[in-house]
């Protein structure tokens, strides 16, 4: 029997989770050796980072069990801002480790030190960029077919530890040929950009925590397609948001007043039904008024209000 797509949804976040979980720990261990025989302040901005890294990936591997969870009656629309509370809690230990990076760098600087056993940094740092590299295309394949916030923050700081190795392997080349001050450069340009994509993280990881309405674009699209039944006469009163993977969908839609109320709700039906073939694992709630034509004019209508204010008006397509 083939699972259903839920099922395997469930299962590709599981195993995304469970590869990062294993990937950070791989990458500490061969990361801590490099940084001991090599002295490079640029491996051990690695090696913080794939620390921050493990964690990171540990409170994330929780939150995407938890998240996964279904519905009960203390949680009525799941338990999907788990991930968003993930997105956070890793957005503010990778600023702590742009921050520690920022240090050591200036000390370096400060404080010059020779490289040793750079070929076997090299290897390692090489080795890492593959098995990172690896994983980045993992989680982009599952982001792809679940939309997971938690999944998604996870891979922004992966692809930033795949520019870091990068750049780590070329600093450690060129200091062989006496550059020695772009280790320490390196890792202080490394820390700007990490912090960076911290709060990168950290921003989308609130917005979703405080109900931010779905983008422009999906939020006409819903008013579209609710307009595009025949009987379907205006529709107002949209309201979305995002929890984990789970859009939000609340719309009041405008029907013929006289029509009979097991009619109205076999054109809800249709109308929910496709909401979520057009938006997969939506929850869409219909409420159904009386059309009500403005100053007596016919014809379709819609407008969005927000916190009960009317913030626009557009004439249907």
């Amino acid at each position: 029997m083939n699972a259903s797509p839920g099922y395997r949804e469930r299962r590709m976040l599981q195993m995304a989770a469970s590869a990062s979980v294993f990937t950070a720990v791989l990458l500490l261990v061969v990361k801590a050796y490099a940084w001991w025989v090599s002295g490079s302040v640029s491996v051990l901005a690695s090696l913080a980072d794939s620390l921050i890294d493990a964690l990171a990936s540990c409170v994330n591997f929780i939150a995407v069990r938890y998240a996964l969870q279904p519905a009960d009656e203390d949680h009525r629309f799941g338990h999907g801002k788990a991930e968003s509370l993930a997105g956070l809690g890793q957005s503010l230990l990778i600023m702590g480790s742009a921050i520690y990076l920022m240090v050591q760098a200036v000390d370096r600087m400060l404080n010059p030190q020779p490289l040793v056993q750079v070929d076997m940094a090299v290897g390692v740092m090489s080795f890492s960029i593959v098995a990172t590299f690896c994983l980045v295309m993992y989680q982009r394949w599952v982001i792809r077919h679940t939309q997971s916030v938690a999944i998604k923050a996870d891979s922004l700081h992966y692809v930033s530890d795949l520019l870091t190795n990068l750049g780590i392997v070329a600093a450690l080349v060129l200091t062989q040929f006496g550059w020695q001050q772009v280790d320490p450069l390196l890792a202080i340009a490394l820390a700007i950009y990490i912090f960076y994509t911290a709060i990168m993280i950290w921003v989308e990881s609130v917005q979703h925590l405080l109900d931010r309405e779905l983008p422009e674009d999906e939020q006409e699209r819903i008013m579209d397609i609710a307009l595009a039944h025949a009987e379907v006469l205006g529709v107002h009163e949209l309201r979305t948001r995002q929890s984990g993977r789970i859009k939000i969908i609340q719309l009041h839609v405008e029907l013929d007043g006289e029509m009979p109320l097991w009619r109205a709700h076999e054109i809800c039906e249709d109308v929910e039904q496709e909401l979520r073939d057009a938006f997969p694992r939506s929850d869409v709630l219909l409420h159904q008024d009386p059309f009500r034509p403005k100053h007596g004019k016919k014809g379709r209508r819609k407008h969005r209000v927000v916190s009960g204010i009317t913030s626009a008006e557009y004439p249907a397509h």
